[in-house]
């Protein structure tokens, strides 16, 4: 079986999968592959550049190493392949937990139960919970389903129909180091710049192609397209600004602004000033965006797959 159809039943398979399961519940890979760079890291930290690095080679080099290897073994055997790319595909996007996670949240709020948003919304983001109202909460979440949906969808189907499963891997390697060492916290500041200015390679392809789609299928293509394009250079990131601001536009709200992490005050610069104040009733709003887009990926990755890999078949 050649290559890009391998990969197009093998994403759609694990997609699938995604859809009715959800992650694991016990024994995630993605956690497997953290535990495992904390063990890295505890042996190479030093407060600088190159060690972070190595530690970024590492760890991103063995995921996709790994692939490479899963993939050698099985290429005599279509059904292994496509079993193969499935469950990669399956282990490395998170839609449905993304889903779950927004939706149990926005119930919180809709049951007058500001506590309890509080206290799940760390399952979604790092904001500091408790500086913020239900308000604060339910734009927090929509911020965090559009960024997400770029990070554990689409990127990683953008990776996979570029370099099959060593890419499903690696970008989700790199998503993942990002999170545990790329923020700008006095530790990491030098060790995980490496990681940090990856993920900002890794994901550009993927945010744009995110805010493409969230254009698309959004409610309102023009004021999507108007929003990227006078707010997403504000971003201090510069793959979550195209996202973020096309799903403002598309969803009609505003985003940005103040927020917290980790006792840090951030001011943001608001996207979409046009738009209203996001609600509760916007989070459904935004998964369901969220599940659009994903979908409309997989044909754009399945289409880019017969593209690139039926060059090499």
């Amino acid at each position: 079986m050649r290559a890009d159809r391998v990969f197009a039943y093998g994403a759609t398979l694990g997609l699938l999968g995604d859809l009715l399961l959800g992650d694991p519940r016990r024994g995630h890979p993605v956690a497997a592959f953290g535990r495992t760079a904390g063990v890295v890291e505890r042996a190479l930290w030093r407060d600088h550049r190159g060690w972070g690095a190595l530690h970024t080679a590492v760890c991103v080099g063995g995921a996709a190493a790994l692939g490479a290897a899963a993939e050698r073994t099985v290429r005599t055997s279509p059904a292994a392949s496509v079993a193969l790319t499935g469950v990669a595909t399956w282990a490395v996007v998170g839609g449905t937990s993304l889903a779950r996670e927004a939706r149990a949240i926005g119930s919180a709020l809709e049951a007058g139960d500001v506590a309890a948003a509080r206290a799940r919304l760390p399952h979604l983001c790092g904001r500091d919970p408790e500086t913020l109202d239900g308000e604060g909460i339910a734009r927090a979440v929509v911020e965090s389903v559009a960024e997400n949906t770029s990070d554990a969808v689409v990127g990683a189907l953008v990776w996979g129909a570029v370099a099959g499963v060593p890419g499903l891997l690696g970008f989700r390697a790199v998503n993942t180091l990002d999170a545990m060492v790329g923020h700008r916290s006095p530790k990491y500041r030098r060790y995980g710049w490496a990681s940090a200015r990856l993920d900002d390679l890794a994901g550009w392809p993927g945010a744009r192609l995110t805010a493409v789609l969230a254009t698309l299928a959004g409610d309102d293509p023009r004021g999507a397209t108007r929003a990227w394009r006078a707010d997403a250079g504000k971003h201090p990131s510069p793959n979550a600004g195209p996202v973020e601001a096309s799903f403002a536009g598309a969803l009609g709200v505003r985003l940005g602004g103040t927020l917290s992490y980790g006792g840090r005050v951030e001011h943001r610069p608001v996207l979409n000033r046009e738009g209203r104040a996001v609600t509760t009733g916007d989070i459904e709003r935004a998964v369901r965006l969220s599940r659009r887009v994903g979908l409309l990926a997989l044909g754009a990755a399945v289409a880019v797959g017969l593209v690139v890999k039926g060059r090499t078949s």
